[in-house]
């Protein structure tokens, strides 16, 4: 697979953290091949990672923003808008190169921006979709981010390309547009009860496969009517247990415990509906990947928008503040990512 959605419909799981790793590993491992980012959430979480971290990526959120056209993924949808069945030429005005604003990110690694305007914007992406000419609106629209990474795959020539796109946890019309032009789903979760209800909903929402008390409802899904329409969804490709607390350098007993119901939960949806796994043969227990918690990397990361493999151990300055980043934490939570990254 070449293209990625980080999903999961419960949010502060971690995602466009894990996003953000997964990208500029990927990319400092892989120089030959382009990696894209399409950050389809109006928070844009991982864009500011990209762009320098917390502390010093709003004004250059806000100069990509002001531009004309918006060089953001906003600005590539407003443009879909204005020409809703027919591609535009050029997309290049929609994409940036981090390492212009932020030195430590790759160069091959691009970036199309993540937009609060996405929220506002939303319903007229719906409403174009629900019009009756012509009479596969709807397909048309949902593959408007599709008919992105085609672009940019032509953009990138003879070059390998990867996509790694960032969903919003809401299932809105451009979470669905990001899911639509993946081939796999990575679905991060925490070791809380929760996190059962949530691999339950995104199994209801992308493949309409649920219980009884609302299987009126399947029958007027996303997935029924991707299904006849002839739009592809992604397939589940990675379940990724992230923060997970240790203790002397082992998983909590806690943590044990709700990580074997969700492994339960997972293996049973499995057993039932191997078509909608990636790879079907597999148990997705067997491939689960733990990330061990890890504050003050994840801190250290978030706000200075250093890659792993950039990130010494040592006195950090974060703000007015200093952290001490310790080089086992560090180590293990590297160790981890690896496996991960290994797996795309």
């Amino acid at each position: 697979m070449s293209s990625y959605a980080f999903w999961n419909n419960k949010g502060g799981v971690g995602k466009s953290f894990l996003c953000f790793v997964a990208a500029a590993e990927y990319a400092h491992r892989h120089p030959d091949t382009d990696v894209y980012v399409i950050d389809l959430c109006p928070q844009a979480n991982v864009s500011e990672i990209l762009l320098g971290g917390y502390l010093n990526s709003p004004k250059v959120l806000d100069s990509l923003s002001s531009k004309k056209p918006r060089s953001t993924v906003a600005g590539y949808l407003e443009a879909r808008l204005n020409s809703p069945f027919r591609m535009i030429s050029d997309v290049s005005p929609y994409v940036c190169e981090p390492t212009e604003f932020n030195p430590q990110i790759p160069e091959n690694l691009k970036l199309v921006c993540g937009d609060n305007l996405l929220e506002i914007i939303s319903e007229a992406i719906r409403q174009t979709s629900q019009l009756s000419i012509p009479n596969d609106a709807w397909k048309q629209v949902l593959n408007w981010i599709r008919d992105l990474t085609v672009s940019l795959r032509i953009s990138s020539g003879e070059r390998d390309t990867v996509f790694l796109i960032d969903c919003n946890p809401s299932f809105a019309i451009y979470t669905q547009l990001g899911l639509v032009a993946a081939e796999g789903v990575v679905i991060p979760f925490t070791a809380e009860e929760s996190s059962l209800h949530a691999i339950e909903n995104v199994v209801a929402l992308l493949y309409g496969i649920t219980d009884l008390n609302t299987a009126l409802y399947a029958k007027i899904s996303f997935a029924k009517r991707a299904k006849e329409e002839g739009i592809s969804v992604p397939k589940l490709y990675a379940f990724v247990l992230n923060r997970v607390t240790m203790y002397e350098g082992r998983t909590a007993s806690a943590s044990i415990a709700i990580n074997k119901m969700i492994q339960k939960t997972m293996n049973d949806i499995h057993q039932k509906n191997r078509h909608i796994f990636a790879n079907p043969k597999d148990l997705p227990s067997k491939s689960l990947i733990e990330i061990p918690a890890s504050h003050t990397v994840a801190m250290v990361v978030a706000t200075t928008g250093t890659p792993l493999h950039k990130l010494k151990p040592g006195l950090k300055k974060i703000g007015e503040e200093r952290v001490q980043l310790n080089p086992q934490p560090l180590q293990r939570y590297r160790e981890a990512l690896e496996e991960f990254v290994n797996c795309l």
